[in-house]
């Protein structure tokens, strides 16, 4: 199983994505392929945007992962935010959050992001505790706004 699947897999069983878009028995190069035009703009559906997807590696392991959405639309603007990262459990509470949050910053400004949002689980205080180390800015929702689980919402100056 190539590594990339396994990262999958150890997410999923915490539902989360680790591949945004993957499917199990999904050609490689499709993924790939599918990744790409993701970044360019090409054939997005409505509620997509360009998005930069980036992993993390140490000596060959996939550590983590970051998406980098190029701008918000209204579901992005109210939960999913800017910039999505995971790390795979056997390599939590060693710094590559922090890390990976860092890079997607930088890239992020190099993709003129003035100002990330970045959301989390209320319930989430790892994510919260490292949001909040790199200056973010918590942000309060409309009273009208709902989502079905609370989430937190940052806002980072790149």
């Amino acid at each position: 199983m190539h590594e990339a699947a396994r990262a999958h897999e150890e997410l999923a069983g915490e539902g989360l994505e680790f591949l945004l878009g993957y499917e199990p028995g999904m050609e490689w190069a499709n993924f790939l392929d599918r990744t790409e035009r993701l970044r360019h703009g090409i054939a997005l559906s409505e509620t997509q945007v360009p998005e930069t997807f980036l992993v993390a590696e140490i000596g060959g392991q996939l550590v983590g992962r970051v998406s980098i959405r190029h701008h918000l639309n209204p579901a992005l603007r109210l939960v999913g935010g800017h910039i999505g990262y995971s790390v795979r459990p056997g390599f939590r509470r060693n710094g590559f959050a922090g890390q990976i949050l860092d890079l997607a910053l930088i890239e992020a400004r190099n993709l003129g992001i003035c100002e990330a949002l970045l959301t989390c689980d209320a319930d989430n205080l790892a994510s919260r505790r490292l949001i909040e180390s790199h200056d973010g800015v918590p942000e309060v929702l409309n009273s009208q706004e709902t989502v079905t689980k609370p989430k937190l919402r940052y806002w980072i100056t790149t």
